[in-house]
């Protein structure tokens, strides 16, 4: 990303990555994810400025539930259902 995008771009995209890797982490501090919810609204405001309106759609907006989410049922990574859906695929073949 270095070479091909603008330097305001990659801050944006490296801090999305960022707020998923928080998110996705086996110990959450419940106290940066107020900070985090306030983050990723922002976040989500700069992509909408860098990028064409065709590039959102509804799953763009869930983003921001993401934190609530964490919040409501725990951890991220205890209802992930990619080692389901991989041994699913294992059994279908």
């Amino acid at each position: 990303m270095h070479g091909i995008l603008p330097k305001n771009v990659r801050y944006t995209i490296t801090h999305l990555c960022s707020f998923f890797s928080f998110i996705c982490c086996k110990v959450i501090d419940l106290v940066k994810l107020d900070e985090l919810e306030d983050e990723i609204i922002v976040i989500l405001c700069e992509l909408e400025m860098f990028f064409p309106p065709s590039f959102f759609d509804i799953i763009v907006h869930l983003v921001v539930h993401l934190v609530r989410e964490v919040r409501l049922c725990g951890l991220v990574y205890l209802r992930w259902m990619y080692p389901v859906e991989r041994y699913m695929k294992i059994l279908k073949g």
